[in-house]
């Protein structure tokens, strides 16, 4: 049975082992792979690597983009940068210098790299005390595509005093939301309501996040709710 979902458009993605994060609190995880135009394979935050995974992979293309899409998400960059020594690391800014033993090639902007600009759009969250996120759009699916930004942890995740605090942080709930602490770590709301405005003006047809299920019906409406705070 294969691990990889197919989101469609050449787009899947892949449900990895949880992790701990701070606080003790474990995380579910998620990746992303696109197959690019040349046939060629991106990776968005990378999850532990397996040798089954490796073989599933194998068989889509080759691995030649890794993507770190903000500086929480780089644990294992540098396992699959030595598993696929010819990949470029793509990398939001922050993550070199927390990355120390992966080489970043190139440091994301607004500006797709031409590899990917015929498929991707991006839209980078900066002035945030907590991470800058770059959010990508998969344009041939309408998939907007979220690391911590977004989140809708599994019900019942977390057990007793976490449960609590998750709650009280937005972290579950019955739809995606900003957590509340990366509400408050925003420090320029003009940039984020810029950058929101952005993403309203795409036609999304499915979020992917993280830390979370993927949303394939109400899309655009699951967008504008999770952002109504920012108003």
């Amino acid at each position: 049975m294969t691990s990889l979902i197919p989101l469609g458009h050449d787009l899947w993605t892949v449900e990895g082992a949880a992790i701990r994060g701070a606080g003790g609190f474990d995380f579910p995880t998620r990746m992303c792979l696109a197959r690019l135009t040349d046939g060629s394979l991106w990776v968005h935050s990378p999850i532990a690597l397996t040798a089954a995974l490796t073989s599933e992979i194998a068989r889509l293309g080759p691995v030649r983009h890794l993507v770190a899409p903000n500086d929480l998400h780089h644990r294992f960059l540098s396992d699959w940068a030595a598993a696929f020594p010819a990949a470029i690391v793509h990398a939001a800014p922050g993550v070199a210098q927390k990355s120390p033993g992966v080489v970043v090639d190139d440091v994301l902007t607004p500006d797709p790299p031409a590899i990917w600009a015929d498929l991707f759009q991006q839209v980078i969250f900066d002035g945030n005390m907590i991470t800058t996120e770059v959010v990508f759009f998969h344009q041939p699916s309408g998939t907007l595509i979220f690391t911590d930004l977004l989140q809708q942890m599994p019900s019942g995740w977390y057990k007793g005093g976490r449960a609590t605090v998750a709650r009280a942080d937005l972290m579950t709930g019955d739809y995606p939301s900003v957590p509340r602490k990366v509400r408050i770590a925003f420090r320029n709301r003009r940039a984020l309501r810029a950058a929101i405005a952005k993403l309203r003006r795409l036609p999304v047809q499915q979020i992917v996040m993280a830390h979370g299920p993927v949303v394939k019906e109400n899309a655009a409406k699951a967008l504008d709710n999770a952002f109504a705070w920012a108003r």
